[in-house]
């Protein structure tokens, strides 16, 4: 006889430690919820902390659709040496002195990261070419070129620029950033981008999420927290703060659940999606306007 999960349905957020990957976050989840049905909505690096999001139950029916959602990070670049990886967790590969540059060219270089833009994605990030992960291409002494991607920059702040001695003895500069991007953007290739377009190298030497979509570090728990008091938040608010909200009468709820692709108000644009709830607040399931039409991507009743 099986045992039936009393986990709620739902999203925790996580304040991600540092040398955790999103995998072993996910792994410990499993262990404190209780159940196989955790997920994560979009990784972070194992040198990174701050805000991952978790779905747990049916909550993992969002992920796909909130890992979708805007970024928002604060994160150290240091000029003056490239690595292997473009973070601080791979070896140094070239050192260059950084102490000429200046902030007018610093934000030079920022202006032309900023906005819509062409990516190349580290080689030892979980990119797919070919079917095979970019890092393990990497690790086995691939050579290879990752395709740039389009991605979107909405914000690239310098809040501190000071100059510093590295343990070679490189004079290098740090910067502390704020960066609000779209997904699929890597924040160490625009610290990699950076360097190369000033001329001494650059990689990221610490990095922290602060937002995903609605979720903020206000709302995250670390690891230890949770294992003391398991946070979830429940799947309908969780679904409200991250999509548009259309509401149902128990009528037109009924047809939606039984697959009757309902007509859709102008309101709601084309391909996005939408969360549709019923009678008192509950989550039917989560939409997106086809041809006028609501074509279901999760169903949660």
């Amino acid at each position: 006889m099986s045992r039936v999960s009393t986990t709620p349905d739902g999203l925790v957020i996580v304040d991600k430690p540092s040398g955790f990957t999103s995998h072993d976050v996910v792994a410990k989840m499993r262990g404190i919820a209780r159940t196989r049905r955790v997920g994560h909505a979009g990784t972070l690096d194992p040198m990174a902390t701050g805000v991952l999001v978790l779905g747990v139950e049916k909550a993992t029916k969002l992920l796909g659709h909130l890992a979708l959602t805007e970024k928002e990070y604060l994160g150290t670049v240091r000029l003056g040496q490239n690595t292997v990886t473009d973070d601080a967790e791979g070896d140094i590969t070239s050192a260059t002195d950084a102490s000429g540059v200046t902030r007018e060219a610093v934000d030079a270089g920022i202006a032309k990261l900023t906005g819509d833009i062409m990516q190349v994605p580290s080689k030892v990030s979980a990119i797919k070419i070919n079917g095979v992960r970019s890092y393990k291409r990497a690790r086995e002494g691939e050579d290879f070129e990752i395709p740039a991607r389009p991605v979107t920059v909405s914000s690239f702040q310098v809040y501190d620029m000071r100059e510093a001695e590295a343990e070679d003895g490189t004079k290098v500069v740090d910067l502390v950033v704020s960066v609000v991007c779209s997904s699929g953007t890597y924040i160490r290739a625009l610290a990699r981008d950076l360097g190369a377009d000033l001329g001494v190298g650059g990689h990221l030497t610490a990095l922290r999420r602060t937002r995903v979509g609605p979720y903020k570090l206000d709302r995250a728990r670390t690891l230890d927290q949770l294992q003391e008091d398991l946070t979830v938040m429940p799947i309908a608010e969780a679904a409200a703060a991250a999509f548009p909200r259309w509401d149902l009468e128990a009528r037109r709820a009924s047809l939606l659940t039984n697959g009757v692709r309902l007509e859709m108000p102008d309101e709601y644009e084309h391909g996005r999606p939408v969360a549709v709830f019923g009678p008192e607040g509950k989550l039917l399931a989560l939409v997106e306007s086809k041809g006028g039409k609501a074509k279901s991507l999760a169903v949660f009743a």
